[in-house]
C-alpha cells in the first residue's frame, strides 16, 4: 500500500516528498502534527533512513531550530493564569488611588516601595529578571514577602517589547516606578554590556512603551547620586553639572536622564527622576559595603576599607530605606499626567529631578565603628588606596528642593538605621533560620 499523502503547508518539497516516502501517519485532529513536536520526531526518523550522516546532522540541526521556535513560542504570559495572577495584582483595594508598575520590583528599594503602595491599598504588579549579581536566593524571598501581601511579580526582561505589551494591554497603569537595572559600580569594570543592555537598552524600551500606550502613564525613575561624579562642590544640588561621571555606572545612569528630558520633550511623558544616596536597611543589597561588612565582621573576616590618594577617608550620605520609601511614594502622588497621547505630544508635560539623602555624611571609619558597636564585636580592618573602578571620595546631598515639593524630610540616623539593619540581619542569618546557605560562596565585586 502507497503511503499517504501527507499535508504539510509551508514545507519545503523536498521534505514533503522524504515524509511521503516514510510511513509517518498525518492525522487531521487538532492543529495537526505540524504543531507538535512529535513531527519533529517523526521528520528526524526519515531523514535517518534516506539520508548519509553528516547530511543527517545537517538536517536534524535545522529541525531542532525549528522546534525551538515552538517551544520559545509559548511564553509563560501567554497563559490564563498568567493573565489572572497580573490583573488580580493590579487591583485596588479601598483608599487606593494608583496603579503602579514597579520595575526591580524582588531588588532592596523596589520590594520596600511595592509593599508600601500595596499596604495603602493601590493596585501594584511587579517586574523583575531575577538577575545573579548577588544571590538570587535573596530576591525570591523578598518575592515571597510581596506574594504574601498579594503582589504578583511579572518575571521577564525590560527589552522585551512583547513582554511590556502584554503587560500594558491587560492593565492601564497610572504610574510606572521604574527601578530595575544593573547595579554596582566596580562591577561596571567587568561586564559594562550589561550595564547598557539593562540601563540604557531597557530604560529606552519601557519609554517607548509608555510613550505608545494611551493614555500615557506617569513615570518616576531611579537615578543615583552618582552621575555628580567629579563635582567638588558640596552637598550636591539638582542643578549642578553633572557632565562628568567618574564610572561607566555612573554615565548610564546620566544618559538615562537625558534619554528621559528627551522622551518628555518629544512624547509628553510625565517624568521625575529621583537621585538617591547610598541607601541602607533591611532586606538590602548583599554587595553594599554596609551588609558585606557586616558579614565579614560576623564571620571574623577582614573587611577592606579604602583611601583617597592622600590619605583621605571616603565618606557617603548614607540614606535609610524607609525615607527613600517615603520620598518615592510621595513622588508617585505629586506626578502630574502625562500629556500625550499614542506618542503624540498635546502639550508641555511635567519633568522633575530630586536628590534623595540624608544631608549627613559619615566617613567610613565612623561608620564602621558603629557597625562594632551593635555587633559588639570589633572589625579586622584592611585599609588600601582606592582603586580607580570608578568610586567617588565623597557625597552629600543637599534636599532643599524634595523637602520643599515632595515634603521629603529624612528622620533616620546612621546610627539609628543601622541598629535597625543589625537586628534584621542577625535574625535573618541566624543559625537554623534556614538562610545560611544563601550568601555561601558570594564574594561582592
Amino acid at each position: 500500500m502507497a503511503a499517504p499523502k501527507v499535508v504539510s503547508p509551508g514545507l519545503h518539497p523536498q521534505l514533503v516528498k522524504l515524509l511521503e516516502a516514510d510511513t509517518y501517519q498525518y492525522t487531521s485532529k487538532g492543529r495537526g502534527p505540524h504543531h507538535s513536536l512529535s513531527y519533529y520526531y517523526f521528520f528526524s526518523r526519515a531523514a535517518i533512513r534516506h539520508l548519509g550522516s553528516l547530511k543527517t546532522f545537517c538536517f536534524l540541526s535545522f529541525l531542532l531550530i525549528i522546534a525551538w521556535g515552538f517551544v520559545s513560542q509559548r511564553s509563560p504570559y501567554s497563559t490564563a493564569a498568567w493573565e489572572k495572577a497580573v490583573l488580580q495584582s493590579a487591583q485596588r483595594q479601598e483608599g487606593g488611588q494608583l496603579t503602579v508598575l514597579v520595575t526591580g520590583a524582588a531588588g532592596f528599594v523596589g520590594s520596600h516601595v511595592a509593599l508600601a503602595l500595596k499596604k495603602r491599598g493601590d493596585g501594584v504588579v511587579g517586574l523583575d529578571n531575577f538577575n545573579d549579581y548577588y544571590p538570587v536566593e535573596l530576591k525570591r524571598a523578598r518575592a515571597t514577602n510581596l506574594d504574601q501581601a498579594g503582589i504578583f511579580i511579572a518575571e521577564g526582561d525590560l527589552n522585551d517589547q512583547r513582554f511590556l505589551a502584554k503587560l500594558f494591554e491587560l492593565v492601564h497603569f497610572t504610574h510606572v516606578l521604574h527601578l530595575a537595572a544593573q547595579a554596582g559600580v566596580r562591577y561596571a569594570v567587568k561586564n559594562p554590556l550589561a550595564y547598557v543592555h539593562s540601563n540604557v537598552g531597557g530604560f529606552v524600551t519601557l519609554l517607548e512603551q509608555c510613550k505608545n500606550s494611551h493614555p500615557q502613564p506617569a513615570i518616576v525613575y531611579a537615578s543615583s547620586s552618582s552621575v555628580y561624579g567629579l563635582n567638588s562642590k558640596v552637598p550636591f544640588s539638582e542643578d549642578d553639572r553633572t557632565d562628568h561621571p567618574a564610572s561607566l555606572y555612573a554615565a548610564t545612569k546620566k544618559a538615562d536622564e537625558v534619554l528621559a528630558h528627551t522622551y518628555n520633550h518629544i512624547y509628553g511623558l510625565s517624568i521625575t527622576a529621583l537621585r538617591f544616596f547610598t541607601v541602607y536597611g533591611p532586606w538590602g543589597r548583599p554587595d553594599m559595603a554596609y551588609f558585606s561588612f557586616t558579614r565579614n565582621i560576623v564571620e571574623g573576616k577582614p573587611i577592606t576599607i579604602f583611601q583617597g590618594p592622600h590619605a583621605e577617608e571616603l565618606a557617603r550620605d548614607f540614606t535609610f530605606i524607609d525615607d527613600i520609601v517615603k520620598g518615592c511614594v510621595a513622588s508617585l502622588d505629586t506626578a502630574l499626567p502625562s500629556t500625550g497621547s499614542g506618542g503624540r505630544k498635546r502639550r508641555k508635560a511635567q519633568f522633575r529631578i530630586f536628590n534623595l539623602g540624608n544631608t549627613q555624611p559619615v566617613k567610613v571609619g565612623d561608620f564602621v565603628s558603629i557597625l562594632e558597636k551593635h555587633l559588639k564585636k570589633k572589625a579586622i580592618r584592611k585599609i588600601i588606596p582606592m582603586p580607580s573602578t570608578g568610586d567617588v571620595m565623597f557625597t552629600h546631598a543637599n534636599v532643599t528642593r524634595a523637602k520643599s515639593v515632595l515634603g521629603y524630610n529624612p528622620t533616620t540616623d546612621l546610627n539609628t538605621g543601622l541598629q535597625i539593619f543589625v537586628k534584621w540581619y542577625k535574625s535573618y542569618y541566624k543559625e537554623g533560620a534556614g538562610h545560611g546557605d544563601m550568601l555561601k560562596g558570594y564574594k561582592p565585586y
